[in-house]
């Protein structure tokens, strides 16, 4: 029958038709709501540039603290 135009994955629920079914509940949401749906997405499933800051901060932070371990388990083997 052919892919949804929106995630290409699933099978579009009719021949004529261009989004399958969840696709088609999303444009459903965003026909009724608006800009408020991507308001809610960015706010609940996306990181702020602030929050990303933080985890690359932290992330880095867990690589330095494992390579100094290393480091120093190294060291005593020696």
């Amino acid at each position: 029958m052919g892919y949804c135009y929106m995630c290409e994955k699933k099978e579009r629920v009719a021949y004529f038709s261009y989004f399958c079914e969840d696709c088609r509940k999303i444009k459903h949401l965003l026909n009724l709501y608006g800009d408020r749906v991507n308001e809610v997405l960015e706010h609940v499933l996306v990181r702020p540039i602030d929050k990303q800051e933080h985890k690359i901060k932290d992330e880095v932070k867990k690589d330095i603290e494992t390579k100094a371990y290393s480091l120093r388990s190294s060291i005593k083997k020696a």
